[in-house]
């Protein structure tokens, strides 16, 4: 299993969201090269970069930075934030980027979607199926995806979003609970148990609610992101990489 030490970027600091909500941000620090730099002396070999100020206005993505992080640490990273256009994905890997996270994109334009995959291929374009729990009538639920940095709810479910790019040269998906996510609640093992076995070739990395070294013992997929219990000082990179290693 993968690590990805996560690295939240508003203005230039680290921050973390509470369920993608900018009104409840808290900073971490204003060196993110620094925290970058110390995922890598732990072992880290990737890093998730989520640079918000892009996610808001893409006019503002912080590609300087992104490109001193990544020239910094040696890091492969991958990153994302108000992907809407392909010309935002070659920017991204011209800074130096491994992988590129898309969206919202993917969602609203399955044919931009497929064109991604089609110019850059599967090992640069992780698909981003951010969902949120949706109850029916008789209470059953489906996990739909959300767009818009969150903000907007589909009803496109997460296994039909992935089911389309699965038969165009998707491998990398990140799914994130966003119930979950800064909340240090742990993680939807029963969710991300169900994807693997309805789509076992897809690497599939999980994000959002790990709050304890045993959020990572036998979790049912290929990476795991970790952003708050780190900042938080709950566990090291060094100590995570030692349980998946095991």
């Amino acid at each position: 299993m993968i690590i990805y030490p996560a690295i939240d970027l508003i203005g230039g600091a680290v921050v973390r969201l509470n369920k993608g909500d900018f009104d409840q941000q808290t900073t971490y620090g204003t060196d993110p090269v620094s925290v970058a730099k110390s995922y890598a002396d732990a072992g880290a070999s990737w890093l998730h970069l989520v640079d918000l100020d892009g996610a808001k206005d893409p006019a503002n993505r912080q590609l300087d930075l992104i490109t001193r992080i990544i020239d910094a640490t040696g890091l492969k990273v991958q990153t994302g934030g108000g992907i809407r256009s392909l010309d935002d994905v070659a920017d991204l890997v011209n800074a130096g980027a491994s992988r590129v996270v898309v969206g919202s994109l993917a969602v609203r334009d399955y044919a931009a979607g497929e064109a991604l995959f089609s110019r850059y291929g599967g090992e640069t374009i992780c698909l981003a199926a951010d969902v949120m729990p949706v109850a029916d009538t008789s209470g059953d639920v489906s996990y739909n995806i959300a767009m818009s940095g969150w903000q907007e709810t589909s009803k496109l479910t997460l296994f039909e979003f992935l089911g389309h790019y699965a038969n165009h040269g998707l491998l990398h998906a990140l799914c994130t609970d966003i119930a979950r996510d800064g909340m240090m609640t742990g993680c939807n093992r029963d969710l991300y148990a169900s994807v693997k076995s309805a789509f076992p070739n897809i690497k599939l990395q999980a994000s959002g609610g790990v709050s304890a070294l045993n959020d990572l013992e036998g979790l049912p997929t290929d990476g795991v992101i970790i952003g708050k219990a780190l900042y938080e000082g709950v566990f090291s990179v060094r100590e995570a990489l030692e349980v998946v290693a095991c």
